[in-house]
């Protein structure tokens, strides 16, 4: 019970962790482009991730099926739905984006009850829980939101996308349940870099750019403790929680960034959105409670 609590914790820490990237993004774009602020961001945790390794006396796999797993998983949950989201935000708006992309725990119930049955089981329990949560993330977004629903399809497809792909993300990085933690994330996070590194070569000339204290420091927070750690905290809570546990931290994102605003910017805190907070909460909860009977069984690894 003790470890399940550390647990709980680690998954509110991640949800504060990536919540807060929506500030540090924004505030880095000011004098650092889409891409280049991407490939900063996942080099600068690789090399972060690459050194704890050294440290710590792991190595990385050599084989060319690992090394497939990783690239295929960092365009599933980092390169694919980062770049989604980055173009299809400019387009949908920011509200209907936090609401379409906070779907990826209902991508996994949708996947585990009809692709994954035997593997993934879920339940009403867990339904009820990915509903409540939404509906708690549309409350602290604003209902309003969904008026723009349907309208710049194309871009608001893409957010949606975005969120299937970390849902897809988050069952299949149960596939590297037994290697520590940070031997997924830094494979990931390079085969990232091998992807952001050249495009922002290419279409943004990043060696003219200029960023200022605020730029750097917000690239640096984003790469370090908003990626490096992160990823460490996400692949263990696949193997703790699984999948639909760990996902469920997208409703927690959206509580997190409101009390930010009320903390840092003297926002205030409305009774919807206090309602919608102890909705999404309730969601999480409703997710991650306990299962009685067997432990479902993970995912068979890829031949």
């Amino acid at each position: 019970m003790q470890n399940r609590s550390f647990d709980y914790a680690l998954l509110g820490f991640l949800a504060l962790l990536w919540g807060s990237s929506y500030m540090w993004i924004g505030l880095a774009l000011d004098t650092i482009p889409p891409a280049t602020l991407m490939a900063l961001r996942v080099t600068l945790a690789s090399a972060i991730l690459l050194l704890v390794m050294t440290l710590r006396g792991i190595r990385l796999p050599l084989d060319g099926n690992s090394w497939r797993l990783f690239f295929v998983q960092s365009l599933l949950n980092g390169t694919g739905p980062w770049l989604l989201l980055a173009w299809g935000q400019q387009y949908a708006g920011t509200a209907v984006s936090s609401v379409l992309n906070s779907t990826s725990p209902l991508w996994v119930f949708a996947i585990s009850f009809f692709l994954l049955k035997r593997s993934q089981p879920v339940g009403g329990r867990q339904l009820a829980g990915a509903l409540l949560g939404f509906s708690g993330v549309v409350l602290i977004i604003g209902v309003g939101a969904l008026r723009d629903l349907g309208q710049n399809i194309v871009p608001q497809l893409a957010v949606f996308l975005s969120a299937a792909l970390y849902g897809v993300a988050a069952l299949r990085g149960q596939l590297f349940k037994g290697v520590p933690p940070i031997v997924p994330a830094t494979g990931m996070l390079i085969c990232s870099s091998a992807v952001l590194v050249p495009l922002s070569l290419l279409t943004e000339a990043p060696w003219t750019l200029q960023p200022g204290v605020t730029g750097w420091t917000s690239a640096i927070i984003l790469g370090t403790v908003c990626t490096a750690l992160a990823f460490l905290i996400y692949f263990r809570l696949l193997v703790t929680l699984g999948a639909m546990g760990t996902a469920s931290q997208a409703y927690l994102r959206a509580g997190v960034g409101v009390l930010l605003g009320v903390v840092f910017l003297s926002e205030r805190l409305d009774a919807e959105t206090l309602a919608g907070i102890c909705l999404a909460i309730s969601g999480v909860v409703l997710i991650n409670w306990p299962r009685s009977g067997r432990a479902s069984k993970s995912l068979k690894t890829e031949t």
